[in-house]
């Protein structure tokens, strides 16, 4: 399965789901994502305290070609804990930034510190055909942080990847899985999957802010292009 055929399909299955929630045993729409009992799912009716190590805030967003999907439910849908549903499934609630959009995040008053470990944690909807990692739909972002909102420092991004379903200082390139953020505090990202970022690699001892830009893996197809941001959370904080 190349990986425009793993979008459409990806799309076509949560649309399928939306139709089908009021029949019978079949997921209603705030069941996409879910993650069941470990609470780690939902939609963007969900409530979490807002004491919760994520993003409290958009501070920009630039929308790129095809982008559009998750727009009218901003900010919320990229605010807040992920609803990761796992290695083979990705899910809906996410921003589509279109081809090169971007987008920057503010954590209100916490501060990303540099400790021993991952540092942040960025979730997508990626995911693992058949459980495959090789075989994983990325559409990859390129991550950035900053002090003040202005001057950026870049993480390299290794976007051709290893072949093994590797995408080194990439973002977009590993599963979001079911698990409880009210329980998984401090985040570690053994537990909540998504792709870690450790500010130690930049020589930085703190940020504020996170920008991802698209780095454009496929072509835009309608309004669901691009990297596909469910959430960042902070594994050290301050």
């Amino acid at each position: 399965m190349d990986a425009c055929n793993a979008k459409m399909i990806r799309w076509a299955l949560g649309l399928s789901l939306l139709l089908l929630g009021g029949c019978g045993n079949a997921p209603a729409a705030a069941d996409i994502g879910a993650a069941g009992a470990g609470g780690g799912g939902g939609d963007s009716e969900v409530l979490y305290p807002e004491t919760l190590p994520y993003a409290r805030s958009v501070e920009s967003f630039t929308r790129g070609e095809g982008a559009g999907f998750g727009e009218s439910s901003l900010p919320d849908v990229v605010l807040g804990p992920p609803r990761g549903m796992g290695e083979r499934s990705g899910s809906l609630h996410v921003l589509s930034l279109g081809v090169g959009g971007e987008i920057v995040l503010g954590f209100g008053e916490r501060t990303i510190v540099d400790e021993p470990g991952p540092d942040f944690v960025v979730f997508e909807n990626a995911f693992w055909p058949g459980g495959v990692q090789s075989m994983v739909y990325a559409e990859l972002g390129e991550v950035s942080v900053s002090e003040d909102g202005e001057t950026w420092l870049t993480f390299p991004c290794d976007s051709e990847g290893d072949g093994e379903g590797g995408f080194g200082g990439c973002a977009g390139a590993s599963p979001t899985l079911e698990f409880d953020p009210l329980a998984l505090v401090p985040l570690d990202a053994a537990a909540s999957g998504g792709d870690a970022f450790d500010l130690a690699d930049l020589e930085l001892a703190s940020a504020r802010f996170v920008k991802i830009i698209d780095l454009g893996t496929l072509e835009p197809a309608g309004t669901s292009s691009g990297f596909d941001l469910d959430a960042v959370g902070l594994a050290h904080q301050q």
